[in-house]
């Protein structure tokens, strides 16, 4: 009689290895990819486009009349405020002029103005309204739908739910913003207790090595011969190892992760190389011939555009060829000078060149997909962890706002509009009774996916765990008929 050890042993094929592990593991009952979708979907992929640091609402999409009428005069919105970091200061009109767009006559604030070529296709909601004003709360609460670590990502989630569409990428793939990583690092994009194959993979487009060991070093020591050989020994150890734990799923997601690295040597080395595009779609994101260099001394809106647009160029690449779900993010958390959202001592400073860089490249992301005809079934999310305040801090600067901010969504079968309004200063929801949580951006992305969120669930600690806890309402206001 043959083992199953044996078996394993006898110089199966990698990918057929994994292939078989994962089929031994449905067996023994692992929850996974969904048989069929629990409704028919509206889309199939998504960007999530995250602004880390906390953007403010009302200096991009929440125009506020009355803070430009009141501005310098003392703020009082009829109840006691508590800040993050400061005592209310006075009201603080936006230091740019608003502009209406699109046959909606949609607002927006000068430094988004290249979104306002898209702004009839993007669903604005502007009565979100947050548990946390700390930046490692509110990003977990968005990122994962829970202000603690151990929880998964919305990417996780739907990569776990959903499945593959190519066996030469990743799934779940995360762009953090080139300086470095927002609050929480990588606990943003993890798989906690799911199958460790669902965390996201990251890619830098702008580094040099924009993925970490996919390539052997360059050394006199190693050739195609010696590197195949150490790769047939290392996977005779892990079949070994595997054989030996069938239920522990984190070597066989080590056995897959190289395997598909093995395949992303081809793939995603083709994914990332932009020169491929046409001229025009480069200049549509902005990218520049000789790139942008890298200067930490300053932001600028140029480099911005840069950076940001690459990032939104390499995830409609890396969409096209089959990944999932893709995570943007701008902003990272290096302390100072800020090189994030976070604008408690200058708003103009910190919000101009990042918002440009933002506009332009979601707005050619959204003109790409459309004139591919991939918007249809692309779902794109922009968020942050909170907003900031209608008042000032110092001169210059915004506190903290977590009791309302914007998201939006585009595409994916979500129809343009504004849904859900701020009160006159931007400070609370207009309807304090009915509002948007994170919860329901994630129940209404999970719909739109044709996944109820409610069945999503997953065993854990004796907790049926899913994305939105025990909450969450689709947005059907914002789904086109």
């Amino acid at each position: 009689m043959v083992s199953r050890r044996n078996v394993l042993l006898s110089g199966f094929a990698g990918v057929a290895l994994a292939d078989l592990l994962g089929r031994d593991a449905a067996l023994a009952g692992m929850p996974g990819k969904l048989s069929s979708p629990h409704h028919p979907p509206r889309a199939k992929r998504v960007v999530q486009l995250f602004m880390a640091g906390a953007a403010s609402h009302v200096d991009m999409f929440d125009h506020k009349p009355l803070l430009d009428q009141r501005n310098g005069e003392p703020w009082d919105p009829g109840e006691k405020v508590e800040l993050f970091q400061s005592s209310p200061g006075a009201c603080f009109a936006s230091p740019w002029k608003f502009q209406p767009y699109g046959e909606s006559g949609k607002r927006l604030s000068d430094i988004v103005a290249p979104l306002g070529e898209v702004v009839d296709e993007i669903a604005f909601v502007h009565d979100v309204v947050g548990k946390t004003g700390v930046h490692s709360q509110g990003t977990l609460l968005q990122t994962t739908g829970f202000q603690l670590p151990g929880f998964p990502s919305a990417g996780s989630w739907v990569s776990y739910a959903l499945g593959a569409e190519t066996d030469n990428l990743p799934s779940f793939v995360v762009l953090p913003d080139h300086r470095g990583l927002a609050s929480n690092g990588a606990k943003n994009w993890a798989n906690a207790f799911l199958p460790a194959d669902h965390q996201g993979t990251v890619i830098r487009p702008s580094s040099p090595e924009p993925i970490a060991d996919l390539h052997p070093p360059k050394s006199d020591f190693i050739s195609p011969a010696s590197d195949r050989a150490g790769l047939d020994a290392l996977a005779a150890l892990n079949r070994l190892h595997a054989a030996q734990r069938p239920d522990d799923d984190r070597l066989t997601a080590r056995i897959r992760s190289y395997e598909l690295a093995a395949a992303m040597q081809l793939s995603a080395t083709d994914a990332l190389e932009i020169s491929q595009e046409p001229q025009y779609i480069q200049d549509l994101y902005g990218l520049a011939p000789e790139g942008p260099g890298v200067d930490d001394s300053t932001i600028n809106a140029k480099a911005e555009s840069e950076f940001f647009g690459r990032k939104c160029l390499v995830a409609r690449r890396l969409l096209e060829r089959g990944v999932r779900f893709v995570q943007i993010w701008s902003g990272n958390d290096n302390g100072f000078p800020r090189r994030n959202w976070d604008s408690h001592e200058d708003v103009p400073r910190d919000h101009e060149p990042l918002a440009l860089g933002m506009a332009r490249g979601a707005a050619a992301l959204i003109q790409d997909l459309r004139q591919r005809g991939m918007l249809e079934d692309t779902l794109i999310l922009w968020t942050t962890e909170f907003g900031r305040m209608p008042c000032s801090q110092g001169n210059l600067g915004r506190d903290h706002n977590p009791f309302v901010f914007t998201n939006w969504l585009c595409g994916g079968g979500v129809r343009g509009g504004t849904y859900g309004e701020s009160d006159e200063w931007g400070f609370k929801p207009l309807d304090r009774d009915n509002h948007t949580t994170v919860y329901d951006i994630h129940a209404t992305l999970l719909h739109l996916l044709g996944v109820e969120h409610t069945r999503l669930t997953v065993r854990h600690n004796s907790i049926d765990r899913r994305l939105t806890d025990v909450h969450g309402h689709v947005l059907h206001d914002l789904i086109r008929s």
